[in-house]
């Protein structure tokens, strides 16, 4: 009987949620989920459709500004196995995943899904991870990921642990933390460090709402902590005054910025007032610092708003980011770690605010201290 690859309709639901139910005791998708995937933009749900009967489905996620894709679910009927159907829902979801744009595709799988991990690597899926009590009935998972589109790159990463920031404010704070324990292991992060470093490094107002961390003002914190830091910031006017309404506040925001930069020169602090590149972060990464980076959140949100990342990698095609806070469209903080961000969208995203403001700190490690 002929199998045909195809998008998923609204018709499908029942079909859908019935395979669903014969397929998994654990971690099932609801009638609802499928309805939303089905309807939603940023995924591809394609089905396996065996002369009217759903025999298999692939659900595909694509991250908001990235060029990254994840395999959320792969169901194939138990009387279907063994017939290629999940080969052929891989590779449709990886040309789906291609035309979008996407560069990379992550997946997750059971330890002991042996019949899985075997298609995965046939298909050329390298493991990039392993996570303990991953599902709900507390089976570990393998991580693997594959370059769809282009060619294989040198990827080179760092061992930065991540974190998730604790607030709606302290992207900046849980960067450094991330950055100063990927320097050294004896730098332990904690919630109330992320909040004093919040308070040491805060512009003190934004557009609405708690302000965020100025690009010095994290220089300044790491350097109490003694660390080696430098900063990149194309503009030597006030940071963020732009987003403030209040003439009043915009007097606030002017004196701390003039108090961080004053203190940054008795400090020693090494503030370049240029745009830093690709290759600046790409060299410093290699020398051995961590970059945190200013990006705006409008391609993937657009919200417009300013947020902090940790850069945790590098390959031919992306520059790759941890991003400290995981939002509902990611559905997994597995996928806020090592985000792909390719060379040409980059210069895009990392501007922020009408004065294109671009701006990166540079943590480098601890002198004579053992990492």
């Amino acid at each position: 009987m002929s199998i045909v690859i195809r998008p998923a309709l609204l018709t499908d639901l029942n079909q859908l949620v019935a395979l669903e139910n014969r397929c998994f005791d654990t971690d099932q998708l609801s009638r609802r989920s499928f309805k939303h995937w089905i309807t939603t933009e940023h995924r591809a749900l394609l089905v396996a459709d065996m002369e009217g009967a759903l025999v298999g489905y692939i659900l595909i996620i694509y991250h908001p500004g990235t060029r990254l894709a994840r395999v959320y679910s792969l169901a194939v009927d138990p009387q279907h196995r063994g017939k290629g159907i999940a080969k052929l829902l891989m590779s449709a979801g990886e040309q789906a995943a291609g035309d979008a744009g996407r560069l990379y595709l992550r997946l997750e799988v059971s330890v002991d899904n042996t019949a899985a991990i075997k298609l995965y690597e046939w298909l050329g899926y390298q493991k990039f991870g392993f996570y303990r009590d991953y599902y709900e009935d507390h089976k570990d998972a393998l991580r693997f990921q594959k370059l769809i589109r282009r060619y294989h790159g040198n990827f080179q990463h760092k061992s930065v642990h991540w974190l998730r920031q604790t607030t709606p404010f302290t992207c900046g704070p849980a960067s450094l933390m991330m950055a100063m324990h990927g320097l050294n292991r004896a730098y332990q992060p904690s919630v109330e460090e992320e909040i004093s470093l919040w308070r040491e490094a805060t512009t003190i107002f934004m557009t609405s709402g708690h302000g965020g961390c100025h690009p010095i003002g994290l220089a300044l914190a790491a350097k109490r902590r003694q660390f080696a830091v430098e900063v990149w910031v194309n503009q030597t006017s006030t940071l963020f005054i732009d987003s403030v309404r209040s003439e009043a506040k915009k007097r606030v925001v002017e004196l701390v910025d003039n108090s961080f930069k004053r203190e940054a020169e008795q400090q020693d602090i090494k503030i370049h007032y240029a745009n830093i590149s690709q290759s600046d972060l790409i060299g410093a990464f290699k020398a051995g610092a961590i970059p945190l980076i200013l990006i705006s959140t409008f391609q993937m949100d657009r919200k417009k708003a300013p947020h902090w990342v940790v850069m945790s990698g590098f390959d031919d095609d992306c520059l790759y980011m941890h991003d400290p806070d995981p939002e509902e469209i990611r559905q997994s903080e597995l996928d806020c770690q090592f985000i792909p961000i390719a060379f040409e969208d980059f210069d895009r995203m990392s501007t922020f605010g009408k004065s294109r403001l671009r701006t990166a700190v540079i943590i480098w490690p601890l002198q004579n201290t053992e990492q």
